[in-house]
């Protein structure tokens, strides 16, 4: 018997599985500052309490992937401490905005599992649902994420690949968004006069600027969100794996690419869904994240006159610029240098 927690291995799940992940976290001011601090992200709703105030929230809330990477740091422990990879995301959904004083905490459900062919790994899809301490849920989202077996020659659970959707409908989004005073909103303020009106399907924008992430400033990140995943922090061990270092947090990509976003995008004040993502290769210390966007699809919200959502494809790559906006080649393969392929509604004024 230990009294440690060595983490879960693929044999330990099971379909229909209900996980309480551990230590509730209470939000405060330092935590956004430190986020800031980290990221640079400036859009206005979330840098300014007078700008949140003047459009209808009572403050500026926390910023959507603050809160979404608590929610997820709580489920590591128990799904993927001994994870290879995270592998995507799909139906997530920003359901009420998250404000400093909040407590969040986070359960999970096991959704799907299925063996890959080498019977060393398996695939674990969870669903996971945070709350504040109201119990009110503030985010929802699936996942799925590449788990060690703790024995190759143990059997396999009967496969089960849960049918996600590709696309989380409109109908279903903006409920985190108070009613926006259109009339209050300053442009000047905001860094940009685009509004959703002028945004066209298709469209694709080159976010500029390009973010070199130092060692510190991961480490630093991810324990801010008390993620503990061993591939991230433990060199020690890492220098016997298969890239003989730390694996940046795919987290801290999404999040370097949605600061990043601001310059073309400075009126993309919320993330109100996340359909899809995909990190497509690691991010070490050193690297220099650049991103584009592209116009997927514009959607009106039924009843709201205020915002509009744009369906984005957020692109990160790494030590180039995205000046050609690099994807896919002609066979469908990933270009070099793609690092995140993340699929999102957004919201702005219209």
């Amino acid at each position: 018997m230990t009294k440690t927690n060595p983490g879960n291995f693929f044999e330990d799940y099971r379909v229909g599985q209900i996980l309480h992940h551990a230590t509730p976290r209470t939000l405060t001011e330092g935590d956004v500052g430190l986020y800031m601090s980290l990221y640079g992200p400036r859009f206005a709703v979330q840098s300014a309490d007078t700008f949140a105030r003047s459009i209808g929230y009572p403050r500026s809330p926390v910023d959507d992937l603050l809160l979404f990477h608590v929610v997820f740091g709580k489920t590591v422990p128990d799904i993927s401490l001994n994870a290879i990879a995270n592998l995507g995301y799909a139906e997530g959904r920003f359901l009420k905005p998250a404000y400093p004083g909040d407590t969040l905490s986070t359960v999970s459900e096991v959704i799907g599992l299925k063996e890959n062919s080498n019977r060393e790994t398996g695939t674990v899809y969870v669903r996971s649902t945070g709350r504040n301490q109201n119990g009110e849920v503030v985010l929802e989202y699936a996942r799925w994420v590449m788990v060690r077996k703790r024995d190759k020659a143990s059997p396999a659970p009967e496969a089960v690949v849960p049918k996600l959707s590709d696309r989380v409908d409109p109908k279903d989004i903006g409920g985190a968004v108070p009613l926006i005073d259109g009339k209050a909103y300053d442009y000047d303020l905001a860094g940009a006069p685009y509004r959703w009106g002028d945004y066209q399907v298709g469209e694709r924008i080159d976010h500029v600027d390009g973010m070199t992430l130092e060692e510190a400033e991961h480490q630093i990140a991810t324990r801010l969100y008390q993620n503990t995943a061993k591939v991230h922090f433990n060199q020690h061990t890492e220098a016997k794996g298969r890239f003989g270092k730390r694996i940046v947090y795919g987290g801290v990509t999404i999040s370097l690419a949605r600061a990043l976003s601001f310059n073309g995008m400075n009126n993309a004040f919320h993330i109100a869904a996340i359909n899809g993502g995909r990190h497509v290769a690691p991010l070490f210390a050193g690297d220099t994240v650049y991103a584009w966007s592209e116009v997927l699809e514009k959607a009106e919200l039924p009843g709201r006159t205020d915002v509009g959502a744009l369906r984005t494809r957020l692109v990160a790559v790494k030590n180039q610029d995205a000046s050609t906006f690099p994807f896919k080649t002609e066979g469908g393969a990933y270009a070099d240098g793609v690092i995140l392929d993340l699929d999102i509604w957004v919201l702005l004024p219209r």
